[in-house]
């Protein structure tokens, strides 16, 4: 994970957010700082949506979400899981897609597709997606102001990490070369079936961990079932 895979033909990759509330917007932020560049797609019109960029994440570029799939290398779905199924999924077909949503019942109500604690949302949410899609999970298991607080350069001793989860490699370490630039150590944290141990809830949502930390909360995690059997 420690080169950048091909993706396009591009030096550096477009990443395209949909959403822009507030984690969408602070991936956004650490992205353009990064160097990349950024396209964002809200719930409201373009125009609606270049004004708010304007402010909160300037040097973006708005645009609908047809708009910014076109031409991004990566995109990031950072909407609340209940908009999830009325977004256009077919526009994302050929993407590397990232998924930062989360099932949580306190933000997004009771939603009974996803109430089956056996079957991590991102599996759902790639099934849904078309086949040519392939998925990573990752940013969402730290909040928004810990996204923003906890970038640190490559090395650096207090450096945080983030899982990544997938089953497709070239997209996994396309995710992680991000993530990497963004400020994170990341760390594989398995398929997407594996993708529980990120979800809220675990013993590493919300929890500010190093790449050893987090490689021994997972290794934890993923071991309890058979301690169980």
């Amino acid at each position: 994970m420690s080169t950048d895979p091909e993706i396009g033909t591009r030096t550096t990759p477009v990443i395209g957010i949909i959403g822009a509330g507030k984690s969408g917007t602070a991936i956004a932020r650490l992205a353009l700082a990064a160097g990349y560049p950024v396209k964002v797609a809200a719930s409201g019109s373009a125009d609606q949506t270049a004004m708010m960029t304007d402010i909160v994440t300037p040097g973006a570029v708005a645009g609908t979400v047809a708009q910014i799939v076109d031409g991004a290398d990566i995109v990031i779905l950072a909407v609340p899981l209940r908009r999830f199924p009325d977004l256009p999924l077919e526009q994302l077909a050929h993407h590397v897609v990232v998924d930062a949503m989360n099932y949580w019942p306190p933000i997004d109500g009771i939603l009974p597709a996803y109430e089956d604690i056996d079957q991590p949302s991102s599996v759902l949410v790639r099934d849904a997606l078309p086949a040519a899609v392939r998925l990573v999970k990752t940013f969402n298991h730290l909040g928004y102001h810990q996204l923003e607080d906890l970038p640190r350069p490559r090395g650096a001793a207090d450096r945080a990490a983030l899982a990544v989860s997938g089953d497709d490699p070239a997209a996994v370490a396309a995710a992680a070369v991000l993530v990497d630039r963004l400020g994170f150590d990341p760390v594989p944290a398995g398929d997407l079936a594996a993708s529980q141990v990120l979800q809220p809830e675990s013993a590493i949502f919300g929890t500010h961990l190093d790449a050893a930390g987090m490689r021994r909360r997972l290794a934890d995690e993923q071991q309890q079932p058979d301690q169980a059997a």
